[in-house]
């Protein structure tokens, strides 16, 4: 009774440090980067052709932000991008409803082009903001570097009275091993 009571108490331990470290692991090395950046869309756009539209070069600041989370980028395993939403930002009475299809991808110094994220078709109800589905690529080595940029390519089914100014938001999941580890 007694060997059956003090295998009890030793599995439940065994139990319980098993699954704080699973919470420490997921607490401690797994966070989220944001990035922001501007595209603008030329009133001159011509319709059903496809355009690129560059962002500037967007600094990723990756030594900083692991840092802070008590990781270095040697110690990333996997970058997966979780989210990116377009939203117009000026004029202000402006729907996305003038694009037709959008393609993002992602370029750095040293690596091939990789789509990230895409919609098609635009939806025709679609108001001033678009959330667009994410390929589940692993972006590790995009993100460590000091800088990215955005290569987005749109098809328009529509003509714009202005120039639409676009804000491109998106964020990143980064899983890493801690550095005291």
């Amino acid at each position: 009774m007694v060997f059956k009571l003090k295998c009890l108490i030793l599995l439940s331990l065994i139990v319980a440090v098993l699954s704080s470290c699973s919470k420490i692991d997921e607490t401690f090395t797994q966070f989220e980067v944001e990035y922001t950046s501007m595209i603008t869309v030329d009133n001159s756009m011509i319709i059903n052709l496809p355009i690129d539209l560059l962002t500037p070069e967007i600094e990723t600041n990756s030594e900083t932000e692991f840092a802070v989370n008590n990781t270095r980028k040697d110690l990333i395993e996997e970058i997966l991008l979780r989210e990116i939403n377009l939203n117009v930002i000026r004029p202000e009475d402006q729907r996305l409803d003038f694009l037709n299809e959008i393609r993002v991808f992602i370029n750095a110094d040293g690596l091939s082009e990789l789509e990230i994220a895409f919609k098609d078709p635009v939806p025709n109800d679609v108001g001033d903001t678009l959330t667009l589905d994410v390929n589940e690529n692993n972006l590790r080595e995009y993100i460590i570097k000091d800088n990215f940029s955005l290569r987005i390519n749109v098809i328009s089914d529509q003509i714009t009275n202005e120039d639409v100014d676009i804000e491109v938001y998106s964020k990143f999941f980064v899983d890493a091993k801690l550095i005291d580890l």
